[in-house]
């Protein structure tokens, strides 16, 4: 039981002491390059199915 004690006061000490936390700007600017990243690759796989998707429907009216 010692051990887990142990591990949850060396936890927080790290937290606490040896952590470097971004600061609010950082984590705006971080956080919109997220936002931005996360919207150019929904871009990228909407365009990858819209194009699948007329390519399988352009063979199956062709072959069938």
């Amino acid at each position: 039981m010692s051990k887990i004690g142990m591990y949850f006061k060396d936890s927080y000490n790290e937290l606490v002491h040896k952590v470097s936390w971004p600061s609010w700007s950082q984590l705006q600017s971080s956080a919109i390059i997220v936002m931005v990243a996360s919207v150019i690759f929904a871009i990228v796989i909407f365009a990858m199915d819209i194009t699948f998707r007329n390519l399988m429907e352009f063979l199956y009216k062709a072959l069938y």
